[in-house]
């Protein structure tokens, strides 16, 4: 059989026949004019925008969960005021609505590319928008998917659209497969909430003739062509091995000899609630609040983010819940605030908590409505600041903490210079949370946006076990939340080297629980000893592995 490989971001194994979906909205002609009627053109326009924006929207609330926030933020991109000023200039110099929306469009998808990161991750479901507006004005079906499947089927495409997958099942869809993508694109966002298989960034994906046979394994990343029955039967009876070992670890984390470590979720918003419930989450270790700030022109009133905040901690009561404040600047910039001067390195530039030294309202105005928000519940709310790096910083963010009655006060450890001080830094903070993805970037000097660069960002590297490490010896409650956390045998090295708590998306909570509960603290230790002793990531992983045989169990 041919092989294909990409990243697996939702695992489990899936099997059917390919579906291709290539995108059937043809570009407007170049030079097209309208009729000269500017007016009654840009209407025509304002009103297939409308449409589109209230069919994406009623998909969203169909779907319900996560979709109906990817779902709804599509929407919001449709009716952006910026992106309809700029159809309407160009439909006032006389090009065609069809023409004009997608210039517009295309203008608006370039900046967002150069931006990498989260924003770049956005494309996909910018160019869904331009199609569907295109083709409600060219009187052409939407872009979609086949509604008549007689049995699953592999999807397959260059890269997905949320409106497309919100509505798909498990009985519907087998896996996914994208040529474009990471982990934190809608496709495989979605493809985790449903429970789906997925492969990303696997490079060919779009050569898979319709009807093809196809095997995907979501945990390793291989695309299977045409697969022999045999090799179909043991891909899926490993998946189904690894599920049943998967739902026998339950209850709180804990090695083999009881030693516990608690494992929490990573959320981005209410919408990520239920996953993590299910799986199991015994709190939340990082809540991204910077998702309630992005892509908006103006910024969220204390009450709406107060009532964010108080429906993740009233689906804890009694657990503890970490809310990072805003974390703005590099690829997550806020439109609302007022553009500081040019940085040629915005990844070493104003972000963080650098970016409240400027604008401290926005902070206060954050922890006055975290405040509120923990009155009357149970939750244990604990608050920290990104991008920490001096113990001066610590003590001004423990201390707005204090002033706005929030007790418990911590800080990020994603810069070098905070793990190697981090016993100044426990003097001021109450509790520590380690970035694995950026402390990595910041250590060997790697863009974590830059794929040239990707072995720098494994979190197998021995020098940053060695400052996880220096991090989690600090005299303060220490966890991870960054990726390396979710990875089931990185997950018992941390734990190894002193960790408290792990905190990752809900769909890797069954395998890391798993994982911890074949091992005793002592395995662990020497893990994370053989770990620091190698000099290369690929050592380091396999030396850990050497005292880590409960992983077979796993079929990891």
């Amino acid at each position: 059989m041919e092989v294909l490989t990409g990243a697996g971001v939702s695992p489990g194994a899936g099997y059917g026949p390919a579906y291709l979906l290539r995108a059937d909205v043809p570009e407007p002609a170049a030079g097209s004019r309208h009729g000269g009627d500017p007016v009654g053109e840009v209407a025509r326009v304002e009103a297939a925008v409308e449409r589109v924006a209230a069919d994406l929207e009623e998909r969203g609330e169909t779907a319900g969960g996560e979709a109906r926030d990817v779902l709804g933020a599509q929407a919001l991109m449709a009716r952006d005021p910026a992106l309809a000023s700029e159809v309407a200039d160009l439909i006032a110099a006389g090009t065609s609505g069809e023409r004009a929306v997608y210039e517009a469009f295309m203008r608006y998808r370039d900046t967002l590319a150069q931006a990498a990161g989260y924003l770049a991750e956005r494309v996909a479901d910018l160019d869904d928008v331009r199609d569907r507006v295109i083709a409600e004005l060219l009187g052409l079906p939407s872009p979609g998917l086949p509604g008549d499947a007689s049995e699953p089927y592999v999807l397959v495409a260059r890269d997905l659209a949320p409106a497309d997958t919100a509505l798909l099942t498990k009985e519907v869809v087998a896996a996914f497969v994208t040529e474009q993508g990471g982990p934190t694109s809608h496709t495989a966002i979605i493809a985790r909430a449903l429970g789906v298989p997925a492969v990303v960034a696997c490079a060919g994906a779009t050569i898979i003739v319709n009807g093809t046979p196809v095997l995907v394994d979501g945990t390793t990343g291989m695309v299977a062509l045409v697969p022999s029955e045999e090799e179909v039967s043991a891909a899926l009876r490993s998946a189904r091995d690894r599920e049943s070992v998967l739902t026998s670890a339950t209850g709180p984390g804990a090695t083999a000899d009881g030693h516990p470590v608690a494992l929490l979720a990573n959320v981005g918003g209410p919408g990520d609630l239920a996953d993590a419930v299910s799986r199991g989450a015994e709190g939340v270790g990082l809540y991204r609040t910077e998702f309630l700030f992005l892509d908006r022109g103006q910024g969220p009133s204390e009450e709406e983010q107060e009532a964010a905040y108080r429906e993740v901690l009233e689906a804890f009561p009694g657990r503890p819940v970490v809310v990072r404040v805003l974390d703005s600047g590099a690829d997550k910039p806020l439109g609302f605030l007022p553009p500081t001067a040019e940085q040629p390195n915005p990844a070493l530039g104003e972000r963080g908590i650098r970016v409240f030294r400027t604008f401290t309202d926005v902070m206060v105005g954050q922890l006055r409505a975290l405040a509120r928000a923990a009155e009357g519940t149970e939750a244990r709310l604990q608050v920290m600041a990104p991008m920490v790096a001096t113990a001066a910083e610590a003590r001004w963010f423990a201390d707005a903490c204090r002033a706005a009655g929030l007790p418990s006060a911590g800080v990020m450890i994603e810069i070098p210079a905070a793990a190697l001080r981090a016993g100044e830094l426990a003097a001021e903070a109450d509790f520590f949370s380690i970035g694995t993805n950026d402390l990595a970037q910041y250590a060997f000097a790697a863009d974590r946006q830059l794929g040239a660069l990707t072995e720098f960002q494994d979190p197998w590297q021995p020098v940053l076990l060695d400052l996880v490490a220096m991090t989690a010896a600090a005299d303060v409650p220490c966890g991870v939340c960054g990726e390396a956390g979710s990875d089931p045998a990185m997950a018992c090295v941390l734990v190894g080297l002193g960790v408290d708590s792990l905190s990752m998306g809900a769909p890797a909570l069954p395998w890391v629980r798993a994982a911890l509960a074949r091992h005793t603290l002592a395995q662990c230790r020497a893990a994370a000893t053989a770990a620091r002793a190698a000099t290369t990531a690929e050592e380091a992983r396999a030396a850990a592995r050497e005292h880590l045989p409960g992983l077979a169990d796993l079929a990891l």
